[in-house]
């Protein structure tokens, strides 16, 4: 896969005329060169359900008069760029409007977008693939194999998708089955997306064995490692002013790399997302994504968006150029790698949409520069040194035996809320110093830490997330103080809640034998609120069950990102440093705009390898560095946006 790709939309509604009438292929090439782009993805079919070539099993927009799609394969080509071929496989407005009766018609939730209950507003509308559009949608996908020479099939809008069209209907009531009940619906849309997946794979191996091919559903597969596997790579769809953010990737590449496959992270040059004309990030929100996602052992992709005439806009290749330059001249340090992590956040990511408590964890993991990766109940967690099980996590038997070995083997745990507590016993199924009681009455309530929290001093600290009374069976780390009352029509002080009446609440944060237990739903806590104390009292956590196990210490400030990977064919650490402060803008956007570098970051990495020699790259500059039995620490002059330091052994 290529580090530096351009994923080019081209959306363009039939009433547009003069499509691709100022196509040049040497402007074409030259955007791509200005760019330091490897590989972009070309159209052959649009939302509209229109064709960019001459074709017989779909209809060319009426706009265009020649073959698009081959004159930019074969420019692209003929300058050693790669062109990944992507058709709309979901959306087809111009078939919707003639089949209606194709169209997914989602009972459960009838109202979520991009399809609409009527046609009377502007819009998509999504095809069912248990329709006649499946073999009409393959034969376009076979078209483009026969007749282009593209280096992969891009399929987007695609998931399973619970549906009550006629023929979804016709089908179960044909299997006996109750059309009206929902786990019904259910397993079809699962039996529906995975023969599609099986169709695209053969019809394309019919022609091009072995083509890759990516089913994009808008963002990873939800932690659906069945379904992830119907991909020959990953795309992480994450554009942060997209609404996204900047904490969605991080979490999202840390659960792909223990999938065992390639991927890239995919932004966009975008000021909000897609469908934007005229809308630009600053070079320095790029260079930090690309970053980014280099520094999560991805490659790259930035969304752009051709306009009807088919001129390639050269402001947005400076743009990408500027990100793409840095990316090119690091590019011996990043591939073939395999990240050092020493915690397991366990995350409603690998089951469901991104939660709040998966959110808040990686927040503070990032701003506590803590080297993590994300499992679910498949992973392998066996190497890791601490696991969190944050909130309101839901173990199954299987899993509960998998962390038992771990325990078993040194392992620790990080829990918090209800996710230890075993729901037919009420029972704690882990020691981690506590015993369940109920959930506590108040709320919002107070935590009081029994130990010395950096910059914070002892004092009572309001904790708005639900908690959960304990009794303390191990160590109490930190206690639980009542307000006065719950605010009420008849009881309330002040603007918001009752002060804490200093009345001891029970246990707030315990240690057992097999770890520690917060008794409050603390990243959620975090990711709503952002209060210092809830990153400090987790933070203080993790390091007590670390110890001297930590494997990077560093004093870059918290908006930095630290990473650390290992190129075991070349004998090398990669560290990746990265520091830049988002700020909101506008409706929600985050906007990274200035880069103010920061200086004399002092690193200590904890190794068994006998370091030769540390360098920063790609500058192949060598830094002092003094090695102790297990460490090696040194001083980084300068991070300007990102730097990776290279440790030779």
């Amino acid at each position: 896969m290529n580090f530096r790709q351009v994923h080019l939309d081209f959306h363009t509604s039939e009433k547009i005329d003069g499509i691709g009438t100022h196509f040049s292929k040497k402007q074409f090439q030259e955007a791509l060169k200005i760019g330091h782009v490897n590989s972009i993805t070309v159209f052959s079919k649009c939302h509209h359900g229109w064709a960019y070539h001459p074709s017989d099993a779909n209809k060319m927009h009426p706009g265009l008069k020649f073959d698009l799609l081959k004159e930019q394969i074969d420019a692209a080509h003929e300058i050693g760029v790669k062109t990944p071929v992507y058709l709309s496989a979901g959306l087809d407005e111009k078939i919707a409007k003639e089949h209606p009766e194709w169209i997914v018609y989602d009972r459960i939730k009838p109202t979520d977008r991009p399809h609409f209950l009527d046609f009377s507003e502007p819009g998509y509308h999504i095809l069912c693939m248990n329709t006649p559009y499946l073999p009409y949608l393959l034969a376009q996908i076979k078209e483009v194999c026969e007749r282009y020479d593209a280096d992969g099939i891009f399929l987007d809008i695609v998931g399973v998708r619970v549906c009550s069209c006629p023929t979804c209907v016709a089908q179960l009531i044909r299997e006996g089955k109750d059309p009206s009940k929902e786990e019904n619906l259910k397993d079809l849309a699962e039996r529906v997306y995975a023969n599609y997946c099986k169709k695209v794979r053969e019809t394309i191996d019919s022609v091009k064995p072995g083509l890759p091919v990516f089913h994009n559903g808008g963002h990873i597969i939800h932690g659906r490692r069945d379904l992830a596997h119907f991909n020959t790579h990953l795309e992480l769809e994450s554009l942060p002013t997209g609404g996204w953010g900047y904490d969605h990737f991080p979490l999202s590449a840390r659960y792909a790399q223990g999938l065992g496959m390639e991927f890239l992270g995919m932004t966009g040059k975008f000021h909000t997302s897609w469908g934007e004309f005229g809308g630009f990030k600053h070079k320095n929100a790029l260079r930090y994504e690309v970053a980014l996602s280099a520094a999560f052992g991805a490659k790259s992709s930035i969304g752009d968006q051709l306009t009807p005439n088919g001129e390639m806009d050269l402001a947005t290749y400076k743009l990408i150029g500027a990100a793409y330059k840095e990316l090119e001249e690091k590019e011996p340090w990043l591939d073939n790698v395999t990240p050092k992590s020493d915690i397991a956040l366990f995350s409603t990511e690998a089951v469901k949409k991104v939660s709040n408590a998966s959110a808040g964890a990686v927040r503070i993991l990032l701003e506590g520069h803590y080297l993590f990766d994300v499992v679910d109940s498949e992973s392998d967690i066996d190497e890791y040194k601490v696991l969190i099980l944050p909130d309101n996590t839901s173990l199954d038997e299987n899993f509960q035996k998998k962390i038992r070995s771990f325990i078993d083997n040194g392992g620790k745990i990080l829990a918090s809320g209800k996710s230890v507590l075993d729901k037919n016993t009420d029972k704690f199924i882990f020691d981690l110093g506590a015993e369940y009681i109920s959930e506590n009455e108040y709320c919002p309530d107070y935590l009081r830490p029994d130990f010395e929290i950096p910059d914070m001093d002892t004092s009572d600290y309001i904790i708005y997330a639900k908690g959960y009374k304990c009794k303390t069976t191990g160590k109490e780390l930190a206690s639980r103080r009542n307000p006065f009352f719950n605010r009420t029509a008849e009881h309330f002080c002040s603007h918001q809640h009752a002060p804490s009446s200093g009345e001891y609440g029970g246990a707030g944060i315990t240690k057992g034998n097999d770890g520690i237990y917060i008794s409050w739903e603390i990243f959620s806590e975090y990711a709503s609120c952002g209060s210092l104390i809830s990153k400090r009292v987790v933070m203080y956590a993790l390091d007590n069950l670390l110890g001297e196990e930590k494997t990077i210490t560093t004093n870059l400030p918290a908006q930095g990102v630290v990473s650390l990977m290992e190129q075991v064919r070349e004998n090398r650490l990669v560290c990746h440093m990265l520091y830049v402060v988002p700020v909101k803008r506008g409706m929600n956007i985050e906007i990274i705009e200035d880069i103010v570098p920061v200086f004399n970051i002092d690193v200590k990495i904890k190794t068994d390898k006998k370091i030769k020699n540390v360098y920063l790259a790609p500058t192949m500059e060598s830094l002092p560095f003094e090695s102790c039995t297990d460490s090696i620490s040194f001083t980084v002059p300068k991070v300007d946006c990102s730097q990776l330091i290279v440790l030779e052994y």
